[in-house]
């Protein structure tokens, strides 16, 4: 990526648990939420996958909510000995854990006498949090405290506490044009150059393939602004000449 331009609301990801660095699972939270923030028009910044650790989740969680306009946790949400989500968010926000009582009613109605002491620790979360989320088929609603959102580990579960909120994140979406072309980056790069000097509400990104058959770089240009995404394909196609193999305009 060449160049950079204003962004509207960021985000961050932050994957917790020992099963993924470990590599006994594979994260399917953060690859589902990179296309559905990218889809809102909301930038993400940073993804960190962090150990089933108090302190590194305390200390990345707060750094996340300080740089970002919105984090998203994912895992260690239970009631088994590693799920330390919540008291991590809470001591990264210097709060105590507490039982949410909306949140302990529903449980104790959906266990009801085979309810378990342990299980009490679903409705445990940081001093302060709201429940947001409006899915009737949710069973708990989503807890947020500050900017960050806790969601579980559980892919089909993280899926569906999402889709409960993602109407509060949508911003507007980027226009993107790609231009593939037939020469190598170092000839490209002063023409590239140009177009980002020119056009600084423009993000250029520049990115070589070598098992194409018909093209040997892709050059795509994103703004928010689709004009301006058209402004800066045009200057690109005219610099650029015979080296174009095609254009996919604005979309």
């Amino acid at each position: 990526m060449l160049h950079c331009a204003a962004m509207g609301q960021t985000a961050g990801i932050v994957i917790i648990g020992d099963e993924i660095l470990s590599g006994k699972f594979a994260d399917e939270n953060a690859v589902f939420l990179i296309k559905e923030l990218r889809a809102l028009g909301v930038a993400l910044r940073r993804v960190a996958i962090i150990p089933d650790d108090i302190d590194d989740i305390a200390a990345t969680v707060k750094s996340f909510s300080d740089r970002f306009d919105h984090v998203f946790t994912s895992g260690g949400v239970g009631p088994t000995h590693d799920d330390l989500t919540m008291e991590g968010v809470a001591r990264g926000f210097g709060v105590k854990v507490v039982i949410h009582e909306q949140l302990a009613a529903g449980i104790r109605a959906f266990f009801g006498p085979e309810l378990g002491e342990k299980n009490l620790r679903l409705a445990e979360v940081p001093e302060g949090a709201q429940l947001v989320g409006r899915d009737d088929e949710l069973k708990w609603p989503v807890t947020k405290i500050n900017n960050v959102y806790v969601l579980p580990g559980v892919p089909s579960l993280f899926r569906r506490k999402f889709a409960a909120i993602k109407s509060m994140f949508q911003d507007t979406p980027w226009a993107t044009a790609r231009v593939y072309c037939n020469g190598d980056e170092g000839s490209l790069a002063p023409h590239m150059n140009a177009v980002v000097a020119a056009h600084p509400t423009v993000n250029v990104g520049s990115y070589p393939r070598f098992d194409e058959q018909d093209y040997r770089v892709l050059i795509t240009l994103e703004s928010k602004d689709p004009a301006a995404v058209t402004a800066a394909r045009e200057d690109l196609v005219a610099r650029v000449g015979d080296l174009v193999v095609r254009v996919d305009e604005a979309s």
